[in-house]
Formats: structure tokens, sequence, C-alpha cells
């Protein structure tokens, strides 16, 4: 599998050097069918080397689309072996038992999660920077009835010192993951950093290091699946900011904010609602801890300040909480900055690891042409 995935590698650098030496040469990139010609007799099974044309194919049309929209995009770049992550198989060269048994490889020994339901269409079999390999199945399962909810709605006030609190009082607490490895992952890179470079012993201690962030991505997973499995079967309608949280963590507070998983929270809350027959609303941030929840006026709020004393008509109420109430109404009076479950999010930079979900995600409406700005609330 190591050995696969190490021609894998080199088939995408391959690929990826040919397309530019023929844009360089002729204006253009090439097609799909002569990307798909050269990667034959490679070393790889067919379908596994065609997909990975289709990928460097994808990629770079996915570059210049962004590029048209005069959005930031970067263009595929070389790989590594430690860059290459997976390889996918199609339904014909796999089959699932009590083991895994791929065309290639032969019989797998794997722990299951959980059942598979459905048909399974490809497989993945993917190695962590920690050494352990997961396989991957993308599956089609018939489509249901849609659940109903007759939940409340609610307004939802992401911050760092508390990382959610709901329009009706209700708190989540930030579990801060990074807090609780911070100490190992010094350890962890001190032992790194002390081995002599190339040596055995520097590469266990890498593998070491690479599982403990291991296991803060899993912890701080783990903990988001929780929270959003819960909102999407007791709520109705979620109304959250639409927050540029890349940006956001690139003037200040990027270490805490990345911890806390925003972009990662809303992903997970889109994708379970859906199926939980709950409706996630953003609504643009511009205002929200500023404006009073009770008389509408709006006054400036320091970071400092805790609590929300509006001048106007004397209510005192935590600056959280009149933030999320502000946002629960902005997407019940259907402002012109709300976005709607269903429609087509643009205006809003996608990372990566949005791709997969981005068909099942909601959307936003009148923010199409607007850049998303960074709210001044933490």
């Amino acid at each position: 599998m190591m050995h696969h995935l190490w021609i894998a590698k080199n088939l995408w650098n391959e690929l990826l050097f040919h397309a530019k030496q023929t844009y360089a040469n002729y204006g253009r990139f090439p097609t799909r069918n002569s990307l798909q010609i050269m990667v034959k007799k490679s070393g790889l099974y067919s379908q596994t080397q065609q997909e990975i044309a289709h990928r460097i194919e994808m990629a770079i049309w996915r570059y210049c689309r962004l590029k048209r929209e005069c959005k930031k995009a970067g263009f595929p770049r070389f790989k590594s072996f430690d860059r290459m992550k997976s390889v996918v198989y199609s339904q014909k060269d796999f089959w699932l038992d009590k083991k895994l048994e791929v065309i290639p490889f032969g019989a797998i020994a794997i722990v299951k999660h959980r059942n598979v339901s459905g048909v399974i269409k490809t497989l993945s079999l993917k190695r962590e920077s920690s050494g352990r390999w997961f396989a991957i199945f993308s599956v089609e399962e018939p489509k249901g009835l849609k659940a109903t909810n007759d939940g409340p709605s609610i307004g939802i006030d992401l911050g760092l010192r508390t990382f959610a609190t709901l329009s009706d009082g209700t708190r989540i607490a930030n579990p801060r993951h990074i807090r609780r490895y911070e100490e190992e992952l010094s350890f962890r890179q001190r032992k790194v950093w002390r081995k002599k470079r190339r040596s055995r012993n520097r590469k266990k201690a890498i593998i070491r290091l690479a599982r403990t962030y291991e296991r803060l991505k899993n912890s701080r997973k783990d903990f988001l699946h929780k929270i959003t499995r819960k909102m999407a079967a007791t709520y109705s309608m979620i109304a959250l900011e639409n927050l540029a949280c890349q940006e956001m963590a690139e003037q200040r507070f990027g270490k805490h904010i990345n911890d806390a998983g925003w972009d990662t929270f809303a992903d997970m809350l889109c994708y379970k609602a859906e199926n939980a027959g709950c409706k996630v609303v953003f609504v643009n941030p511009k205002e929200t801890t500023k404006k009073c929840s009770n008389c509408g006026k709006i006054q400036d709020m320091p970071l400092s300040a805790r609590s929300y004393q509006c001048s106007g008509c004397g209510m005192l109420k935590d600056r959280d909480l009149n933030a999320a109430e502000n946002i629960l109404a902005r997407a019940t009076a259907g402002h012109a900055g709300s976005n709607a479950c269903g429609e087509e999010r643009e205006g809003m930079p996608l990372n990566e690891t949005r791709n997969r979900e981005q068909d099942s995600r909601c959307a936003t409406t009148s923010l199409s042409h607007e850049k998303r700005e960074p709210a001044e609330r933490i």
C-alpha cells in the first residue's frame, strides 16, 4: 500500500508538470482524455490511475473558475510523499466481508467502526501522518422521507470565552482542546528537534508527534459532532452568523479561532440539519453585537465589555446573549443579509475541507456580491 501511494505521488507530479508545460507551450491545459492516456501502465490499478488524472483536471479547472470570479486561488502544487494521502478504488476493485479484499493487495484485516448500509460505490485507502490507515467507503443510500422537527427556533452567537451562546440563555463552554495538549505537543516537538536528521529515532519521534496531533484533532471533532447532532435534533430553525473565519484568524486570535473550529461547526450543523428536518439560516454579522436587542439602538462595544447596557432603553444583558437574540431576530424577520437553506451559497470562500459537503450546505442569497466582513466581536 505504501508503494502504491508512492506511485500515485509520482504520477500526480508527472501529470502536473505536463499540464504546466502544455500551457506554457500552447496556452491551454491538457484535456481529461490526454491525461488518461498518459497514466496507462503506470503500475496502479486502471481505475485508480484514471482517478488521479481526474483529480488533476478538476483541481486545475477549479483554479481557473476561481480566478475568473476574482477570488483567491492557488494553483495545484507538486506533492511530497507525506502530502499524498489516499488512493481511490472503484466498486469492482474490492469486496467487503469479514475482511476487506482489494485486488492489488488481497485480504486486509480491518476494524469496522459501524456496519455499512446502502450500496458501496468507491473505496479510499487513506494514510494519516501518524502511520494509521483508514478505509473510507462512499455509499449510495435510497432517499427516504424527510424528518419533521417541531422544536423552537434559536439564534447562536459563536465566541471564544464561551464557544456558543444560544438566544434561550443556554451556554456551551469552550473546551479549548489545544490547551489540553499544549504541554505534550511542546514535549514531542522538542524530542523531534533533538534527534539527528534523517535518523530512525527522528522518524519515530515524528510519528509520536503526529499521533498527538491526531488525538487533538479527534477530540475537537468528537466535541463538534456531539453538539451539532443534539442541536439539529432539538431545534427546528438555527440562525448563525456568516463569519469570515479565515480572515478573522489572520487578523487576531488565529490560534484560538482555529482551535474552536467555527467553520467545521457550521458545516456539520448544515448537513445534519438536512436529515433532521431542521433549517439553518446564515445572517450578516454586521453590528449584531453593537445593536440593542430590545430597542434597536446601536452603540460601540469594546471587547473588554462583557455586558451590554443600552444607553437608550437601559437594558442590561450579557453581550453574547444580546448578540444571539439579534441573530435570531435578523433571521426570522427576513433580513436582507440572511441566508436560507437550500439555495446556492455564493460569495463565500470555501476551503478544501468544505468541498465534499458543498452540495448539502445551506447557502447565501443577498450576500452573493458582498465580501464577508470579519465581525468585531470575539
